[in-house]
């Protein structure tokens, strides 16, 4: 009896031994730690902050340049910090820094945080770029023409418009001034004043000029709004103005939107009034119009594009746009795509946009990205240009350009920039878009100075 109770008490000792160890080994077990926001962010440094975590004796402190942690500040690589914050000190002004921690007890280390991002106040000190746009453009293996959407008002000889244009664009987009409303007064009647000095100043200074547009919803004359002939006699009006433009201008407008904007953001034809009076195939009449008129007038080599926006994140769109282009493609009667590209720091992605891209590359179309900005206060949730929001938008430029320039070269054609200086842009004056208000979308501030964009841009080409 006395060994029997002896044995049974040996056992309960082991088992009580097993349970403490475990007990000790799941106590011992490090949550993986929680970093917050930091505070006091100034021109030099920040104070880097997290949560504690149970039986951590200390923490291990990352800070970089770069979100994904390939480089490291001096001294900031694993840096063991024995209280729950450390002022990181030492850094330049103006920049993007990223911070992470793991808990530590002895030899035991957690997993990391998430990363907190922060951007130091006042200015690097770094100069911007100041190289040109296309000079670096015209050096890549596959060059492609860099434009800009101009008003003729811009064009004077010697203004800053000019000379940046003449220095930094190979290709040029007329804002709204070669638009149907802009050059057609009645039937059959057309003022050429503004649309020609906009295609002689091109011509003149050896630089491409792409038409926009040829038909668009937005730029309707009133002449044809208030048309009370019959709906053949009103794509009788259409056909004649589209061959009066591709004629006059032939030789001189390298290429053309045919038409702009054809698809809602349901993914549904739009309702315009040139659907309801010409049918669902008027987008391909136009097209067949604008090749016809091209040939009779000996322009064999002029490019037509479809333009349009928001394809990337909208796949309804997205797939109604490329049904459409498909028609066009079987009537041999389209070359290329324009893709607006009016997007946010924020939005599309990358993978968005080259799964957009590469459908027009499948189809063997070429590809103007063609009204390109960047907006950072979509969400009105800031009153002045932030360094954070600077730099996230020189990061989106350089995403976006790095995309176009890996395209094969038969696709390229030109990536045209939506404006010259941030307080001309049409973003944050436009209220169809919902946030008027401030708005830095471009590549120039409203004194003509390159922003971090430009050099974004810059880096783009690499």
């Amino acid at each position: 009896m006395k060994i029997k109770f002896l044995l049974m008490l040996t056992c309960f000792v082991f088992l009580l031994n097993a349970c403490s160890k475990d007990d000790n080994e799941a106590a011992d077990t490090l949550e993986t730690p929680i970093a917050n926001a930091p505070k006091d962010v100034n021109d030099n440094g920040f104070k880097a902050k997290w949560n504690y975590v149970s039986n951590s004796k200390s923490y291990l402190l990352d800070v970089s340049t770069s979100a994904d942690f390939t480089t490291f500040i001096s001294n900031y690589n694993a840096k063991e910090v024995t209280d729950l914050n450390e002022v990181v000190a030492g850094l330049t002004g103006g920049t993007q820094y990223y911070y992470r921690v793991r808990a530590k007890n002895e030899t035991e280390i957690s997993g990391y945080s998430n990363v907190i991002s922060v951007v130091t106040t006042g200015s690097s000190g770094i100069p911007e770029d100041p190289a040109f746009l296309k000079v670096k453009a015209n050096k890549l293996a596959s060059p492609f023409f860099i434009g800009m959407s101009i008003k003729a008002s811009q064009l004077t000889n010697g203004s800053p418009y000019d000379i940046i244009l003449k220095n930094e664009f190979s290709s040029i987009s007329a804002e709204y001034e070669m638009k149907m409303d802009k050059i057609s007064t009645a039937s059959g009647v057309y003022d050429w004043t503004v649309a020609d000095k906009i295609v002689a100043y091109g011509n003149d200074n050896g630089i491409n000029v792409h038409g926009h547009a040829l038909v668009w919803h937005n730029a309707v004359p009133q002449w044809l709004k208030d048309f009370s002939g019959t709906d053949a006699e009103f794509a009788a009006e259409v056909k004649k103005y589209i061959t009066a433009v591709v004629t006059h201008y032939a030789g001189k407008v390298k290429s053309w939107d045919v038409v702009n904007e054809a698809v809602d953001d349901s993914g549904a034809m739009r309702n315009t009034i040139f659907l309801q009076r010409m049918g669902p195939n008027y987008v391909k009449d136009c097209f067949q119009w604008a090749r016809d008129a091209a040939n009779a007038a000996g322009d064999t080599s002029l490019l037509l594009f479809y333009n349009d926006y928001a394809t990337s994140a909208n796949t309804a769109k997205q797939n109604k746009v490329f049904s459409l282009v498909d028609d066009l493609k079987a009537g041999n009667v389209i070359d290329g795509i324009g893709f607006q590209m009016h997007n946010t720091y924020l939005s599309p992605t990358k993978a968005q946009i080259e799964a957009d891209l590469n459908k027009a590359v499948s189809r063997g179309l070429k590809i103007h990205v063609s009204e390109l900005d960047i907006q950072v206060n979509q969400f009105n949730d800031i009153s002045s240009f932030t360094n954070e929001r600077r730099l996230a938008q020189k990061e989106k430029y350089k995403e976006m350009v790095k995309i176009y320039n890996a395209l094969p070269t038969a696709n390229k054609y030109a990536l045209t920039i939506w404006g010259m200086k941030d307080n001309e842009s049409w973003i944050p004056f436009n209220a169809e878009l919902g946030h008027p208000g401030n708005d830095w979308p471009l590549l120039y501030d409203s004194n003509f100075a390159i922003k971090s964009s430009h050099t974004g841009f810059l880096e783009g080409l690499d």
